[in-house]
């Protein structure tokens, strides 16, 4: 049975109820209908249970409250969106807090999918909480900053491959969808937008240590002007089996199969 298939139809917005975009929380309200559409339609449904992040006035939202067979959640910081969307989506299960304080064990039992035109300035955060719970979240859909989906769909050898692109890479195919200009947002940004989608891969577990792994990632972008060679020195590691092909490498030239040997040589 669809639970969501007895909601009413979504009110309206009138202009006097709109919500007001507010700087310090990064609200760019998307308005096209049509993209809005399309970031919703692009969630291949690998799981029925879906998170919104960030929902605004409910662009997005409301291509998702009446669709059949998934169990729809939202959660917003803002508690004047907190309020409009309880007034036009009266049945929408709408948590009032911080994505990145919320522990997803109290939220969905099972495994659920992110979607959102997330807020700028936590944007990289949600991905590396994404990347923390990735046994947990199958699926994301999300609007980022271009600069930023270009970094996370980067490939090795690219001036943006970083931290962001070998983490997700490691457990999700990435795609990079479409491009979204500033005008179809509220206030504009100053900076075009991207759809990207992630989608868990066949990696259930790397072959090696991963805590390490995750370390030596972030050594070797945080110094990615300096070789591996040096860059690993803070490790406290004898670099002795390091093969030495990657030694004389930046990180920005490894590959995710790359840095699981490194660690691997590392430990």
């Amino acid at each position: 049975m669809n639970p969501h298939s007895s909601r009413p139809t979504p009110r309206p917005a009138s202009s006097e109820g709109n919500v007001r975009a507010k700087k310090a929380l990064g609200q760019h309200f998307l308005k096209d209908e049509a993209i809005a559409r399309q970031i919703a339609d692009s969630l291949t449904g690998l799981t029925p249970h879906v998170l919104e992040i960030g929902p605004g006035m409910g662009v997005l939202t409301k291509y998702l409250y009446n669709r059949e067979g998934i169990d729809f959640h939202a959660i917003e910081i803002d508690s004047e969106s907190v309020r409009y969307l309880h007034d036009h989506y009266p049945q929408l299960h709408v948590i009032e807090g911080d994505f990145l304080a919320l522990d997803p064990a109290t939220l969905f039992s099972q495994p659920f999918a992110v979607i959102g035109n997330f807020p700028y300035n936590i944007s990289s955060q949600i991905l590396f909480k994404v990347f923390d719970n990735r046994n947990r979240v199958p699926e994301v859909v999300g609007m980022f900053q271009k600069e930023v989906a270009e970094r996370v769909a980067a490939k090795p050898g690219s001036k943006t491959y970083g931290i962001l692109s070998v983490l997700l890479s490691a457990f999700y195919d990435i795609e990079y969808l479409f491009t979204v200009h500033e005008h179809v947002f509220n206030p504009p940004p100053k900076v075009k937008s991207a759809v990207i989608r992630l989608r868990r891969n066949g990696v259930t577990s790397l072959e090696c240590d991963e805590e390490l792994f995750v370390k030596v990632v972030k050594i070797g972008f945080n110094q990615r002007r300096k070789t591996l060679r040096n860059a690993l020195r803070q490790l406290d590691r004898p670099l002795d089996a390091v093969p030495e092909q990657f030694l004389s490498l930046r990180a920005e030239q490894l590959s995710v199969s790359d840095f699981i040997t490194l660690t691997k040589s590392l430990s």
